[in-house]
């Protein structure tokens, strides 16, 4: 059953209005990794509860606690849960989301502020943090829900919704919200699918469907030795030093092939059957468009399928900083007293953090006892989530499959992601039901990097993708 013509006319004809809501949205800082944003996040929970409520949506704001971050005791910001409709002829769905966002400074490189949306008419990029990761997709349901508030016309499912703040840091608390919720009688009670939009294209051309993403284990590795910072014109050479400890353990994780060298974690995963491989051969992408990506001619390897397997269906290793550093401009000859490196791992099935992460600390104590080092050394796991991957055959899929084909006029790409999304397990194991990713952006939107971006016509195109699935939903046989 496809969307009504007149609702396709009504996204079309309020472009500008939904474009200045997403510039609304974008222009609150709801940085959730940063203590001194945290406020800008409840900011977001209540304009986002507002906006849910002018277009019929029963809402309630849910306390999740507090939480520790960097050492600050702070409130976490609400989950908003929304209901609309009990019709029980109908199908119910839920939809997640997340209004909180990465840092971001236009000193970062970004070629204007980044929470000012902002409109490149020649390219129809709409630029600013948060608008493809993801105000953009969340504002789309919004648009959805606009056009039958205003017309007073039905749904065409059951609408549950679930968002939140804190995604960019984990999602601390959501995991229990929604097992609780997922009992009888809970809020998500009934829930017979979910649909995720907070993903991409894997190009810039083929609208795609995500089957699955990686997880994460999340890693600090210090190092400490002296009792301050030293003078490395008069203790280098006399001491241990930490910097030197760290590079040297850091250096044993990953080859530069990418291949991870901790023993066995690339042993946990079996092989690509050749009906998997087929599915990566017949993927509308290439080594060019990775590069592209990329920004330089470096890919791994020439092979399409290999590429496209060390994306998504492979765990993967990367060291991503280190703090304590001296990293100011100038040439200050210092040797830190105490440095931390970061790296992370993205996770595939059967891999788990818990199976995991023994063998990542076994592999840098012994590493870090090579070096016969007296300085000290300390591995936190700083965040972690499992792996997801869901079946694509399921009625959930094949209505977004018509849905993309209507809205698109061609086939989605099936994919796996290589980003982490840890509450999509949790829907999936909670609820026990099928779990869709339907993307709205593009594979070249830069979520966490600067002048990320969403295409007007991804936005538009996207709302319209959005509520013909709803309408498909409808219709598909289960």
């Amino acid at each position: 059953m496809p969307a009504p013509a007149e609702f396709l006319k009504y996204i079309d004809n309020n472009t500008d209005a939904f474009i200045k809501r997403l510039a609304d949205a974008v222009a609150i800082p709801s940085i959730s990794g940063d203590a001194s944003h945290r406020k800008d996040v409840f900011a977001m929970a209540d304009w986002l509860n507002a906006q849910l409520k002018q277009v019929g949506v029963d809402t309630q704001l849910v306390d999740l606690g507090r939480h520790t971050m960097d050492g600050e005791d702070l409130p976490l910001p609400p989950a908003i849960l929304g209901r609309l409709g009990d019709d029980k002829s109908k199908k119910t769905v839920l939809i997640y989301g997340h209004f909180d966002v990465q840092p971001a400074n236009k000193s970062d490189g970004w070629d204007s502020e980044p929470f000012t949306l902002t409109i490149n008419e020649k390219t129809g990029q709409l630029i600013g943090r948060g608008s493809s990761d993801d105000k953009g997709p969340i504002l789309g349901w919004l648009n959805v829900l606009q056009y039958h508030h205003e017309n007073n016309i039905p749904l065409p499912v059951n609408l549950r919704c679930c968002f939140e703040g804190m995604e960019e840091s984990g999602s601390e608390g959501l995991d229990e919200l929604v097992q609780r919720e997922s009992l009888k009688g809970g809020y998500f009670d009934g829930v017979e699918c979910v649909c995720i939009s907070d993903n991409y294209w894997l190009n810039t051309r083929t609208p795609a469907l995500t089957y699955g993403l990686r997880g994460l284990s999340y890693y600090k590795v210090t190092v400490s030795g002296p009792g301050r910072d030293l003078h490395s014109g008069v203790f280098g050479r006399t001491v241990h030093e930490p910097m030197t400890d760290l590079i040297n353990i850091l250096g044993t994780l990953v080859s530069p092939q990418g291949d991870i060298l901790v023993k066995g974690v690339d042993d946990m995963v079996p092989p690509a059957d050749d009906d998997e491989k087929a599915i990566y051969a017949g993927l509308n992408y290439s080594i060019s468009d990775i590069e592209e990506a990329a920004g330089a001619s470096i890919a791994l390897s020439e092979d399409k399928v290999a590429v496209l397997m060390g994306r998504m269906r492979s765990p993967s290793l990367s060291i991503h900083g280190i703090e304590g550093a001296f990293s100011a401009p100038g040439a200050k000859t210092v040797i830190p007293a105490k440095v931390s490196g970061k790296f992370s791992i993205r996770l595939v099935p059967p891999q788990t953090p818990e199976a995991v992460d023994p063998l990542v600390i076994a592999h840098l104590e012994k590493a870090f006892a090579a070096l016969g080092s007296k300085n000290k050394l300390s591995v936190e796991n700083l965040h972690g989530g499992k792996p997801w991957v869901a079946d694509h055959r399921h009625w959930n899929f094949e209505a977004a499959k018509k849905a993309t084909k209507a809205v698109y006029g061609q086939d989605p790409d099936l994919t796996r992601e290589g980003g982490s999304i840890p509450v999509t397990l949790t829907f999936a194991e909670s609820l026990g039901v099928n779990v869709l990713l339907l993307p709205m952006g593009r594979g070249d939107d830069g979520a966490h990097s600067t002048n990320e971006k969403l295409d007007k016509s991804n936005f538009i195109e996207g709302t319209k993708l959005l509520g013909t699935y709803l309408y498909e939903l409808a219709a598909v046989q289960k």
